[in-house]
């Protein structure tokens, strides 16, 4: 990075601070320099929510119930490196050292031997330092909504051609969230003959595999739904079609965000009401291999479509909770149900379950050919197990 910063702006009734109970969002684009349109349509994205604010009675609710935060630009070096603006590529789509960013990131299924680039890196640490629930990455070339997994291997399904997140349904629900809110996704056409994409969306692996993705990232390791939004067949359009694009994705970007109230939230405490950190909360039949933890707050928030569901929450060392809870669609009331569990027994901090940075999803040949398999490995076993079942 050229000692250059990469700004966010963030939006909300509480912009400066994480507030409890208020989940974090996040758009970023243009992580591919010459991928130009996300990075507008976002500036015009954060005009329309601040001109509105106080004045649409849904946007006005939206950023109360909400934090927002927006990255028109990871790859600001690329962008200015696009001289010849190109529909289908330049040597702008790289950061200044020539790396693909979004081939960059720890996998989960290999290790990804690319040097981890500073954009990179400040991406990683804001995933690490916010508590954020949903995102989604705008890129250009296509027009598609593609989800998670973009990498696999036969424990997520990836022999048959699709690599299956234990959250399948709720990707597929977000990815059409947004295609069916844009003016033409949903119409499937693709930019050419060879590609169509049925209701607009794609699993990515499906799609092609791609290894060091930032989605992936987003799921495993930073707690956060995170889908790729493929806006334009032309990377660098001319600035006369700008207008069109903002109409056309505007409805969709503003549904999209709503859909971080998916789903139950709420606060792991002790017997004397403060919070647990680090407390695993997951809904049952749908292990991450990063378990699921509250934040310093004893936050937890969990992306789920309404219906009956078993939430597990457990402070390691005690005895789980479960909780059977009935999930109603409140994204129209900007809030997830709410459900508290409080651990009368516990006094005591509770330490982070650890997620290895090498790579979790593991085939099952290689685990158990393995000399001295390590306990991260029989954990992952049993979990890729029940995953079999």
């Amino acid at each position: 990075l050229k000692g250059r910063d990469l700004w966010v702006l963030v939006l909300g009734r509480f912009p400066t601070h994480h507030k409890i109970g208020i989940p974090e969002f996040k758009y970023v684009a243009n992580m591919h320099g010459d991928e130009t349109v996300g990075r507008e349509i976002l500036l015009h994205l954060i005009d329309f929510l601040v001109t509105s604010y106080r004045r649409d009675p849904v946007i006005t609710r939206l950023l109360n119930n909400t934090r927002i935060h927006i990255m028109p630009t990871m790859n600001p070096d690329g962008f200015e490196a696009t001289e010849v603006p190109d529909c289908y590529y330049s040597r702008g789509r790289y950061n200044k050292n020539g790396e693909d960013l979004n081939r960059n990131f720890p996998d989960a299924f290999e290790n990804n031997s690319a040097n981890i680039q500073p954009e990179t890196q400040a991406v990683m640490n804001w995933i690490r330092n916010e508590t954020f629930v949903l995102s989604a990455n705008l890129h250009g070339g296509a027009l598609v909504a593609s989800y998670t997994f973009d990498n696999g291997n036969s424990v997520t399904g990836s022999l048959k051609g699709y690599s299956r997140s234990p959250d399948d349904d709720v990707f597929i629900h977000l990815a059409k969230t947004y295609s069916f809110n844009h003016a033409s996704m949903h119409k499937g056409i693709g930019c050419d003959n060879r590609q169509t994409f049925p209701e607009g969306i794609t699993n990515g692996y499906s799609w092609y595999q791609l290894e060091g993705g930032m989605q992936d990232y987003n799921y495993v390791w930073g707690q956060c739904f995170e889908i790729t939004l493929e806006l334009s067949c032309c990377k660098y359009p001319p600035a006369n079609q700008l207008e069109k694009f903002w109409r056309d994705n505007k409805v969709a970007l503003v549904e999209y965000i709503k859909q971080v109230h998916l789903g139950v939230k709420g606060q792991v405490t002790d017997k004397n009401g403060n919070p647990i950190p680090n407390a695993i909360v997951e809904a049952k039949g749908r292990p991450h291999v990063c378990p699921y933890q509250t934040n310093d707050q004893g936050e937890y928030f969990l992306l789920l479509l309404p219906g009956t569901y078993v939430i597990n929450a457990t402070v390691p060392g005690f005895k789980s909770m479960l909780a059977t809870v009935e999930i109603p669609d409140n994204t129209g009331n900007f809030s997830a149900l709410k459900h508290d569990f409080s651990f009368s027994e516990v006094s005591v901090r509770s330490r982070a379950a650890s997620c290895p940075k090498i790579p979790l999803y593991q085939e099952l040949e290689r685990a158990s050919a393995a000399v001295k398999p390590t306990l991260h490995i029989l954990a992952l076993m049993t979990v890729m197990l029940v995953i079999f079942k």
